[in-house]
């Protein structure tokens, strides 16, 4: 009787102990933060290479990336919208239809590329930055890529240009952070740093452009590269791949 008496003791000792293990596993399980969504097929990429594909797929990216910051800027910057639409929404909407529209943004002065980009981050510039500055880095990404957002196997893209968009976007975000107006003030609101709290959402979102242009630039020098060592290995290995006649 002693014994069950201990044995019961124990058990009833060990139960709250399970409980505890239990709840502290539970706890430190991994937090879900969503699933890969990849691109709905379509008959399109037949006429695509995996080089058009990837190009296309990182396009799309760096302008839903450049979207993102101009929503967030806007935000922080409220009275540039005010130059342009009647809200955010609209401003934005404008945006983005003179980017993929491939159209002159009126701010600038009929301006393309990275003399858009020099227009937008002068301090003496009155217009809607925001909405100047995305563009101006949205077009100057489309030109390295050749002026399209999409792309076939009759296109081909310079490995070196995107090499150096990558760089034009650590310089414009470096520029957009540390270029000050006549007044002393930031050209635009947008990291911060301080007492409150650190918010580098900004730098991020600049950071995953760099990533995607300079992995695209190597992609494609690989591609060259990896088609002469084919080309190649072709030649040395052709005729020890031979079929052997069996009769």
């Amino acid at each position: 009787m002693k014994l069950r008496k201990l044995r019961k003791l124990r058990f009833f000792h060990a139960v709250p102990l399970l409980l505890l293990t239990l709840a502290a596993c539970s706890s430190t399980a991994p937090t879900s933060h969503g699933e890969v969504q990849g691109a709905s097929a379509s008959g399109r990429e037949m006429a695509q290479s995996d080089t058009n594909r990837v190009a296309t797929i990182g396009m799309q990216a760096n302008l839903d990336s450049l979207y993102t910051l101009m929503d967030k800027l806007y935000r922080r910057n409220p009275a540039e919208c005010r130059k342009t639409g009647a809200d955010r929404d609209d401003c934005i909407k404008k945006v983005k239809e003179a980017i993929i529209g491939r159209k002159d943004w009126p701010g600038l002065q009929g301006q393309r590329d990275i003399k858009a980009l020099s227009t937008a981050l002068k301090p003496e510039f009155e217009g809607d930055r925001v909405a100047a500055f995305i563009y101006a880095v949205a077009d100057m990404i489309i030109a390295a890529h050749g002026g399209k957002t999409e792309f076939f196997l009759v296109d081909s893209l310079d490995a070196q240009y995107l090499y150096n968009a990558a760089r034009n976007v650590e310089i414009a975000s470096w520029l957009l952070s540390s270029r000050r107006n006549a007044a002393g003030r930031s050209l635009l609101l947008s990291d911060e740093i301080g007492e409150a709290g650190r918010n580098l959402s900004f730098e991020r979102e600049f950071g995953k452009i760099v990533g995607r242009l300079d992995l695209l630039a190597a992609f494609v020098t690989e591609k060259y590269r990896r088609a002469g060592i084919g080309y190649v290995q072709g030649l040395l290995g052709g005729p020890f791949l031979q079929f052997l006649p069996v009769h």
